[in-house]
């Protein structure tokens, strides 16, 4: 009887020792094919020039399936059911919706991000409350590189519900400058040297040509905007060169530096 009971472990153990070393490299190659297949889809995408925001959602989505898939076919393998399997999960996947219908708002607005397409990969925007270069839009969420480099991960359903800035959309973005003079210091003469400054900055664009006028008047004395056009990707060189160019032209004439004046007078008792 004992002999009977060790022989039925044996066996009883080694098919399923076996069965789970089988179970262990379906997962392992199965998930290596999903990567490889996953990489030739988006190539193939990129070779037809699909834009990278569809490549990526795409492969987001397919991937999720394919591991599905295979889960499925693993529990097959064990001789689990996998149609009452496959039917609860889905019952299970109403009861999560229900319960997760953010997720699915952000699902939703992902796919409305990419349908209507109000940024793409790689655009520098400012929505949901953050700023910086779309790196991805996934399956519930926007990844956003900050210009400080923080990658931040932002809802879709939030990006799709507030304002969307899109810096890169157009072909040149205007820096805006100010140059505060001093008092007598004459502003014409102040305009025209920081036209000529601002013109020879690199990439600042000839159309619209850069803009410098009398902005307003304050107690220092009065202010020159200072706004030349550039690409987005030049943007902060444009920004930088732009201070650097106004502090040179001031030490070049020979601009005081400004200062507030004030006229006390004394009322005689």
């Amino acid at each position: 009887m004992i002999d009977q009971i060790q022989q039925f472990l044996l066996t009883t153990g080694t098919d399923l020792t076996i069965k789970v070393l089988a179970a262990i490299a379906f997962w392992i190659v199965g998930r290596w094919l999903i990567g490889k297949v996953i990489a030739l889809i988006q190539a193939a995408m990129g070779r037809n020039d699909v834009d990278p925001t569809l490549t990526k959602y795409m492969g987001s989505i397919i991937a999720v399936a394919l591991n599905i898939a295979l889960v499925l076919g693993i529990l097959g393998y064990f001789g689990i059911q996998t149609t009452s399997i496959a039917a609860m999960l889905a019952g299970a996947g109403v009861a999560i919706g229900v319960a997760w219908s953010g997720l699915l708002a952000h699902f939703a607005a992902g796919a409305f991000l990419l349908i209507l397409r109000p940024f793409k990969v790689g655009d520098f925007i400012s929505a949901g409350g953050t700023i910086g270069t779309v790196k991805e839009i996934g399956l519930f969420g926007t990844t956003i590189v900050t210009p400080d480099n923080v990658m931040t991960v932002v809802g879709n359903n939030k990006l799709f519900s507030d304002n969307i800035q899109n810096f890169s959309a157009l072909p040149v973005r205007r820096v805006d400058r100010v140059a505060q003079l001093a008092n007598g210091v004459d502003p014409l003469d102040a305009i025209a040297r920081l036209k000529a400054a601002v013109a020879k900055i690199p990439n600042v664009a000839a159309d619209p040509p850069p803009e410098v006028s009398l902005l307003d008047f304050a107690l220092e004395g009065p202010q020159i905007a200072v706004r030349p056009y550039t690409n987005n990707e030049h943007y902060w060189q444009v920004w930088f060169d732009t201070n650097e160019a106004i502090a040179r032209v001031g030490a070049e004439a020979g601009w005081p530096a400004p200062a507030a004046s004030h006229r006390v007078q004394q009322v005689g008792g």
